[in-house]
């Protein structure tokens, strides 16, 4: 049990967060800062654009699409890739190793909650010629200091 009195409380954070990464897709606005457990992004997904064709090794994510209209491309039970439209008010999972990529039918917004931003994403096609996202490259690509 935890006593209330034992809490540190200097850890408590009483301001908003928020960090933009443009990409060549859209944007995504990181509401969670990195050194949580956890990770919540907004992604704005261009009509016509696509993120890479990718596979996680670490990390989990669930989609939940909240403007517009957006679709994900990904391994169905029998690794077959398929197209699911989605719909509002609903949501979406992939598991790790489960190929993935999202798409904005028109210019879309996605909510998407996830495992933290760790692992390496493995781009099996990317439109625009990126390499993997290993620990170093997400540095590289969000403008930090190696």
């Amino acid at each position: 049990m935890i006593y209330l009195n034992k809490i540190d409380k200097s850890k408590f954070i009483n301001h908003s967060y928020v960090k933009k990464i443009d990409k060549p897709w859209g944007y995504e606005l990181h509401w969670v800062s990195e050194d949580k457990p956890y990770m919540g992004k907004l992604l704005h997904i261009d009509a016509g654009k696509r993120l890479s064709l990718q596979i996680h090794d670490q990390k989990e994510e669930t989609w939940f699409l909240v403007n517009g209209r957006g679709k994900v491309i990904w391994d169905d039970d029998q690794g077959n890739l398929t197209e699911t439209e989605l719909e509002k008010e609903k949501g979406y999972s992939c598991q790790i190793g489960q190929r993935h990529r999202l798409a904005g039918i028109t210019d879309c917004d996605i909510i998407e909650v996830s495992t933290p931003e760790m692992g390496t994403t493995l781009r099996l096609e990317d439109d625009y010629k990126r390499p993997d996202e290993t620990p170093k490259q997400r540095k590289i690509e969000r403008g930090k200091k190696i």
